[in-house]
């Protein structure tokens, strides 16, 4: 066998108690392969499991430890990680605990823990600096171009929009709101962004969000305020100042 189908082959049987293990595996002091092969795998699951439970702290706390460790070792062996960089794996996490049947008495779940995946994605993202304020203001000067303006947010900006509660039950988790009183079912946005060197999570309404997602879309002002609730007494004003103050715009044209 090629030196680099037996890797692939023994990359697949670190993920896979059934597979035996690849032919001419052999020990350097001659004990059983196959025993040394099971610790081995046995010690990349669990790195991997251990992996994610430190990205999805608030999902884990939200199941339990047994719950989430064994969920996380089905999805080990049906998603391996395909970067080296272990706290940026995990972006299908989400979606598989969307259609694991015993996390469906939790609808919740997935979307909280898309919500920990857009702040790690966040931390990580590179820094571009915010737009000179100078620059920003001559812009804002001149109310007749404003309608056509296109922003560049911050690499770091994510929205995540859900009919759960998905901002208090992080929230939650983090001392910030007693958990007993945060109803699941109430629909919340995120705006998850970094600032300095601190990953924040906002919880937004409706008319906001859709205001932040047609700009981070490359829509302009004016399409953008189209999202907004004509009953807002804010306008475009309220999303508009978010971005600002947290020094999220970094172009205009």
């Amino acid at each position: 066998m090629p030196p680099g189908d037996w890797a692939a082959e023994l990359a697949l049987t670190l993920l896979d108690p059934d597979r035996p293990a690849p032919p001419g595996l052999v020990t350097r002091n001659g004990s059983d392969p196959a025993q040394r092969l099971g610790m081995h795998r046995n010690n990349v699951v669990v790195s991997l499991v251990d992996a994610l439970a430190d990205t999805f702290a608030v999902t884990r706390a939200l199941v339990g430890e047994d719950f989430f460790r064994a969920m996380a070792r089905v999805f080990v062996r049906r998603h391996p990680p395909r970067t080296r960089i272990l706290n940026l794996w995990g972006e299908a996490f989400p979606a598989f605990i969307a259609t694991f049947p015993p996390a469906a008495g939790l609808p919740f779940l997935a979307d909280v823990a898309r919500l920990e995946h857009a702040r790690v994605l966040a931390c990580h993202a590179a820094d571009v600096p915010a737009l000179d304020p100078a620059a920003l203001g001559r812009w804002l000067a001149r109310p007749e171009a404003l309608p056509a303006l296109r922003l560049g947010l911050h690499p770091s900006v994510r929205l995540l929009c859900s009919p759960h509660a998905i901002v208090s039950l992080w929230a939650a988790h983090q001392d910030l709101l007693d958990l007993a009183r945060v109803d699941p079912g109430r629909g919340e946005n995120a705006l998850v962004f970094r600032e300095g060197l601190v990953v924040q999570v906002q919880s937004i309404g409706a008319g906001d969000a859709g205001f932040i997602r047609t700009v981070l879309a490359g829509g302009s002002l004016a399409e953008a305020a189209t999202r907004i609730d004509a009953d807002d007494p804010q306008g475009l004003t309220g999303p508009l100042l978010t971005l600002i103050r947290h020094q999220l715009v970094t172009a205009a044209a």
